[in-house]
């Protein structure tokens, strides 16, 4: 191969990842699998369960799991805020420890997770690591839409895309 055709095909291959790296410390994220009907029922099962009636919370200890419709968030611990006085509806979820959020082939991992499930928000932190099929993205925070299906990567954000992946 000639002199100047590598030097075009390098330049190529550098160009195709430019917007990665020229995003720098937030990138956009589509996510297609990590997408949930917020309307559906929250699912809340844990080996403990401590309830707080003065200030309406619930803390769920020890292999939380928590479900709505087919997305899945796990973690170690789970603080429950309440959204009403009568605490018949979940305002927030704050999962510590191990939080893994899934949903079909997609899932994330972090050292914390806040879910606000009237807004369909969920904001993972510390050490986020995002799995996509063979492609991974790492990043300090992850701010996801359940509703729309999108997020932002924030904090020294790096990504590992297999050939042919999508």
């Amino acid at each position: 191969m000639p002199t100047d055709l590598r030097a075009l095909t390098a330049l190529v291959a550098l160009a195709a990842f430019l917007p990665l790296s020229a995003l720098g410390q937030g990138a956009p994220v589509t996510f297609g699998g990590i997408r949930a009907d917020t309307s559906l029922p929250v699912e809340v099962t844990a080996d403990q369960l401590t309830v707080s009636q003065t200030d309406g919370t619930a803390i769920f200890v020890g292999n939380v799991l928590i479900g709505q419709g087919a997305m899945r968030l796990s973690a170690a611990e789970v603080l429950v805020e309440y959204g009403n006085e009568d605490r018949t509806s979940i305002k927030r979820l704050h999962a510590r420890g191990g939080v893994t959020l899934a949903n079909g082939a997609e899932a994330a991992e972090a050292a914390e997770a806040v879910y606000s499930v009237a807004t369909g928000e969920v904001v993972m932190t510390g050490s986020v690591l995002l799995t996509q099929g063979g492609n991974t993205l790492a990043g300090e925070r992850l701010v996801v839409d359940l509703d729309t299906g999108t997020g932002l990567m924030e904090g020294r954000v790096k990504t590992v895309l297999q050939p042919g992946g999508n």
